[in-house]
């Protein structure tokens, strides 16, 4: 009989390992591996090795609503869609979910953040994604695992949210003029910095943001570093400012979501994510830009 488990930032391969082992726990495990440059990628990879029992979702068509001329590019799904979503993912109520990827949890950040913003609580990022779940010896299957239900959207329970609890591009152009507010920018220096840039059309970032690349909650294996040193980094980060002042952004609203779960692991709770990012930022080009070689306001 299966027992109530309840992982709610990380859980280790080695632990996950034995939970499906002995199946100790009512599991939904969710394959979140993705490539943006390549976004067939995740799915082959998917169909050619997995986590037994792991069902894909795909950040273009599960995890995120089709783009619009004014959205980012992952704009989040409607809610009535997600809910279909998570009932062919098996995520029932009360089920424990375990996401991964194979980009030290940059993707499956992103569903970490959505159930938790859904109201579902058991849900956690597996640390050090699938290259940790090979290290650790664990077993692997193939090709297409069956759907776990019928989509939810066609019960008669509604979504449990109204609205995606989110910061828009509005609040945050106001938020700007707050010296207490921090917007963090999750993206790699050279595309915060505007020096590179191979996927928006605009390089640099908003001004006032600071840069906070999701890399560095990572050690060198890709997992996530110890909780003190993450509180320490994030702490000296805040200053003297309040978490809930802090709104995370990133290229699109996604690994923005890897910064979201990193201060859950370190303690330090409250803070909003930015959904549309820098890439629905961009979509007016009245709105100011800042880059390494040139002042802010000029494109």
């Amino acid at each position: 009989m299966s027992l109530p488990v309840s992982f709610d930032t990380l859980v280790e391969a080695r632990t996950l390992r034995e939970l499906l082992e002995t199946g100790a726990a009512d599991l939904a495990i969710v394959d979140c591996r993705f490539e943006l440059l390549n976004p067939n990628a995740g799915r082959q990879a998917h169909a050619a090795a997995h986590i037994p029992g792991a069902r894909y979702a795909d950040l273009n068509r599960d995890l995120s609503a089709p783009v619009t001329g004014e959205s980012g590019r992952h704009p989040l799904p409607n809610l009535e869609e997600f809910a279909a979503t998570l009932a062919r993912l098996g995520v029932r109520k009360g089920v424990q979910v375990i996401a991964y990827d194979s980009a030290g949890g940059a993707f499956a950040a992103r569903l970490w953040w959505m159930l938790r913003a859904w109201g579902h609580a058991p849900v956690a990022v597996l640390d050090g994604g699938y290259p940790a779940w090979i290290a650790a010896g664990g077993a692997t299957a193939a090709g297409e695992e069956p759907p776990g239900g019928q989509p939810a959207a066609g019960s008669s329970e509604p979504p449990p949210i109204a609205a995606w609890p989110v910061v828009t591009t509005a609040e945050v152009a106001e938020l700007l003029r707050d010296p207490q507010r921090l917007l963090v920018d999750a993206r790699a220096p050279e595309r915060f910095l505007g020096s590179v840039e191979p996927i928006d059309a605009v390089a640099g970032h908003i001004p006032g943001a600071e840069n906070h690349p999701f890399s560095l909650n990572l050690d060198a294996d890709g997992r996530f570093l110890p909780p003190p040193e993450l509180r320490r980094r994030w702490l000296a980060r805040l200053g003297n400012r309040d978490p809930k002042h802090l709104v995370a952004m990133c290229g699109s609203g996604v690994t923005a979501c890897h910064n979201l779960l990193s201060l859950a692991v370190a303690g330090v709770t409250g803070a909003k994510l930015y959904a549309g990012s820098w890439s629905e930022w961009i979509r007016d080009g009245r709105r100011p830009v800042a880059r390494q070689d040139a002042p802010p306001d000029e494109q």
